[in-house]
């Protein structure tokens, strides 16, 4: 079974955390974004859209497909100013020629069956000169191993269909790039990005966050048996490592639209 982003028992599984540190890090080696129009494209509950506006951007509108999302992005950033939230698609956000002077896409286009579209609607969002920056994980990413900080590694390694619907789904850079460049943009760059999800106190609390299937989409592909299978399978592989620290490696593309 796969994620149902819309049912009301999913509001807040793309909520409650808060956007890592070593995220912010990264993206402030890309981009200054203080003083910048943002949107977030595939915004879910609103996590990294308050992470921009924490970073100093001007404003930030968050777009997302479900309306649940949607709900939950509101009610998790209410009382913070410069924020909002609409629904939208990732080929039509329903935002404004050139009003945005960064679009930012995290886990978007790995749902999407061809990226051309996506890319075509940031390029028309964007302002002249403005940047796209496209956060996801590519084949080589999702298949590292395993270890007490790379817990998705384990996923694969209990059930290893996973790994052939988790690497299926995932953008390869060649693909990334050639969509980009079909779409006009330009100074296309990629770079690793290691991003810590959560901090966990123990198993017991890795255990809940598993169990609830938190965040994590490829979960929803195991049935409970199988879930609770393979939650004692790290609890096991972790042993006595306290805190948990999970960390996920990522990819981040960067493209700019011309300013002519």
């Amino acid at each position: 079974m796969s994620i149902d982003f819309h049912t009301e028992q999913n509001r807040y599984t793309y909520a409650g955390r808060v956007a890592d540190e070593g995220w912010a890090r990264a993206v402030l080696t890309v981009v200054d974004p203080r003083g910048k129009r943002v949107a977030d494209i595939g915004c879910g509950g609103g996590i990294y859209s308050r992470a921009w506006a924490g970073l100093g951007a001007a404003s930030v509108i968050g777009v997302d497909v479900s309306a649940q999302m949607v709900a939950a992005a509101r009610e998790k950033s209410a009382g913070m100013s410069g924020l909002a939230f609409q629904q939208g698609t990732a080929d039509a956000s329903g935002l404004a020629d050139a009003s945005a002077d960064l679009v930012f896409e995290r886990a978007l286009i790995h749902h999407l069956p061809d990226y051309d579209a996506c890319f075509a609607e940031a390029f028309r969002v964007l302002a002249p000169g403005g940047l796209l920056l496209v956060q996801d994980r590519r084949p080589d990413d999702v298949a590292l191993p395993g270890s007490a900080e790379h817990l998705r590694g384990y996923f694969f390694e209990r059930f290893p269909r996973l790994l052939a619907v988790e690497t299926g789904r995932r953008p390869t850079d060649e693909r990334v790039r050639a969509s980009l460049a079909r779409g006009g943009f330009q100074d296309i760059a990629s770079q690793p990005l290691w991003e810590v999800r959560k901090t966990h106190d123990d198993v017991a609390a890795l255990e809940a966050d598993l169990l609830g299937r938190t965040g994590r989409s490829i979960l929803h592909e195991l049935d409970d048996a199988e879930l609770r299978e393979l939650t004692a399978f790290i609890g096991e592989r972790v042993g006595a490592v306290r805190p948990i620290v999970e960390k996920d490696r990522w990819t981040l593309w960067a493209a700019r639209k011309p300013r002519a």
